[in-house]
């Protein structure tokens, strides 16, 4: 699987993705906004990245995809800094997988590629969430060394609890499966 910003080429891909999640509540392409050139798109998350003209309230993040066989399997958002909502439910990164590549180890390399971005910006420990019924998500998290945030393990907003958890964003092995 490469790991890749997304690019301007991807526009039927990325839309497949987003509407293959819509049915999980997950929105795929995030920042997309109804109506704008997808080169506009591809060029705004850029600048997000690169910290530039950021909306209020949002804070520098990269959004990569996984792409397998020229396929889009999936997504992660990696934010670079933490506002309150981030801090709360949020978390440094956010990831999702497209149904059909499932279970073959996605999850756990768009995680690792997050991790792998914190660490690099001198991040040590990530806050990683995910919903408290998403079991997949959380061995996922788990095998990358997740521990539940003693803290504050759940967080609740607008009636959705998601469970918190701290994941070292070094990693001494290979992606774990």
């Amino acid at each position: 699987m490469t790991i890749r910003p997304l690019a301007r080429g991807d526009e039927t891909e990325a839309l497949a993705a987003h509407h293959a999640l819509v049915a999980d509540g997950f929105n795929f392409l995030l920042e997309h906004v109804e109506g704008e050139s997808w080169g506009n798109f591809v060029e705004r998350l850029a600048m997000i990245e690169r910290g530039e003209q950021l909306a209020p309230g949002r804070v520098p993040a990269a959004f990569l995809v996984g792409v397998v066989e020229n396929r889009i399997a999936g997504r992660v958002s990696v934010r670079y800094e933490l506002n309150d909502y981030l801090a709360d439910v949020g978390g440094h990164i956010g990831y999702g997988v497209v149904p059909r590549f499932r279970r073959r180890g996605v999850a756990s390399a768009l995680l690792r590629s997050g991790l792998d971005s914190l660490a690099a910006r001198g991040v040590e420990r990530a806050l990683v969430t995910c919903d408290e019924d998403n079991v997949a998500s959380r061995g996922v998290i788990e095998r990358m060394g997740g521990r539940p945030d003693e803290r504050r393990p759940r967080a609740v907003r607008d009636d959705e609890t998601k469970l918190r958890f701290l994941v070292p964003t070094a990693y001494p092995g290979p992606v774990p499966r």
